[in-house]
């Protein structure tokens, strides 16, 4: 049986981080979530928030704290896609991405460990993706900012491991969202046969192995980086 903590996933109004969410809700945890627009699943609070924008960031989590108390654990999930080949990517594709994804998280959990270290607990569990490890072409910005988080989270288990907190890497693979619905039959035949399982997972699979990085048993995991992607980065 793990403690009953405050979660805060950022982006949970769809996708991975909506699973995320549920699957805290479901484990017994007071969850909030941000989102720009649309709502986060039943039994969980949402606040708007952009990860780009630090004012919005202080309202929220205010907003959460006053509400379900103290954020002990927090998922950055939030990200976007600017998908193009680095001789086409405009600097704006490239520092979007970036300024969503990596300097995002970094906005997030700045403002969400100040609880965490009071507390003398904490989770960082940030949502990366094979890509960060493996590489794609048309993702120089997205695999640049999705790598980037494994360094923040060894750095921060440097800084604050000593004070109950960790901090990990979720590496989803192909996952089946809206984003790979838009996947034409040809593409996504050809992801399939690079990946070893033979399908694409579901949104809750990577929510479980987020919600146990939450849980009491994962104390003494920091700084790691969890693939969830049926084999195709193996070792990256």
């Amino acid at each position: 049986m793990t403690s009953t903590r405050t979660v805060l996933v950022t982006g949970g109004n769809r996708g991975i981080g909506y699973a995320i969410a549920q699957q805290c809700v479901e484990a017994g945890h007071r969850v909030a979530v941000t989102a720009r627009s649309g709502e986060g699943p039943e039994g969980t609070l949402t606040v708007r928030a952009d990860v780009t924008d630090g004012k919005s960031l202080d309202n929220a989590l205010a907003e959460v704290e006053d509400a379900l108390g103290p954020i002990e654990v927090v998922v950055a999930n939030a990200g976007i896609t600017r998908d193009t080949l680095l001789m086409r990517m405009s600097d704006e594709d490239f520092e979007t991405v970036i300024n969503t994804n990596l300097t995002g998280v970094f906005r997030v959990v700045k403002r969400a460990i100040k609880s965490m270290v009071k507390g003398r607990f904490g989770r960082v569990i940030l949502i990366s993706s094979v890509v960060g490890l493996y590489g794609s072409p048309g993702q120089v910005n997205y695999a640049a900012a999705k790598s980037g988080l494994v360094g923040f989270a060894r750095s921060l288990t440097r800084e604050l491991g000593g004070r109950g907190i960790t901090a990990n890497v979720v590496a989803p693979g192909f996952i089946n969202t809206d984003m790979t619905d838009q996947l034409s039959d040809e593409q996504r035949a050809s992801y399939l046969q690079a990946i070893p399982a033979g399908r694409f997972a579901e949104p809750s699979e990577v929510a479980k192995v987020v919600t146990w990085l939450a849980s009491d048993d994962a104390a003494y995991i920091s700084g790691a980086v969890i693939p969830v992607d049926g084999g195709l980065g193996m070792g990256h």
